[in-house]
């Protein structure tokens, strides 16, 4: 079985959630939108920096979303707003990611997970959400990301993308608590 058929039931779970159907909707707020960037921020900060010094991003140094996210969040929030609220899901996955920093084969599951989904599903979220969508912008080529990518995987890493497929269905739920129930589909 390859990497994605094991972690298939997992990452089913994930996009299933609620909030991956307001993702979709094409109608999620700039607010609302902004506020699940803003979680999502410090999970791929923690997670790639954790992987650097262990060369993961070496290889593709264009894949790194967190500047991306950072900046679409600042494209769409509205400082007189004050600060979004972060999820327990988001401090749960940083709190974790460091209690991995020295393994780099859990860390690449976990950039398997959240930046292979962006590579692949997040096109599909781009057309949809509000504003530039550069979470989901790779630059000019980006099958070559992918090939270089996959060549890095092995079916060895399928359990701890699982635990981050779940960390990822965690935050989707937290979500919802933001959700105006006229915004959901």
């Amino acid at each position: 079985m390859s990497l994605k058929e094991l972690t298939h039931e997992a990452h089913r779970n994930a996009e299933t959630q609620p909030f991956v159907k307001v993702l979709f909707s094409g109608k999620i707020s700039p607010k609302l939108y902004a506020t699940f960037l803003k979680n999502q921020h410090p999970c791929y900060e923690i997670l790639e920096v954790c992987a650097m010094p262990h060369g993961l991003l070496n290889d593709y140094p264009e894949v790194r979303r967190a500047p991306s996210i950072l900046s679409d969040f600042q494209e769409l929030w509205n400082e007189e707003d004050g600060s979004p609220p972060m999820c327990e899901a988001t401090n749960n996955y940083i709190k974790y990611i460091l209690s991995i920093k020295d393994d780099p084969k859990k860390l690449l599951a976990h950039l398997y997970v959240r930046h292979f989904g962006d590579l692949s599903g997040g096109q599909m979220i781009k057309k949809r959400v509000p504003g530039q969508g550069r979470m989901y912008q790779f630059g000019d080529d980006p099958d070559t990301i992918k090939t270089i990518l996959r060549a890095k995987l092995s079916d060895d890493l399928a359990e701890e993308a699982k635990v981050c497929f779940q960390y990822a269905a965690d935050l989707f739920a937290d979500m919802m608590q933001f959700v105006e129930p006229a915004n959901e589909q």
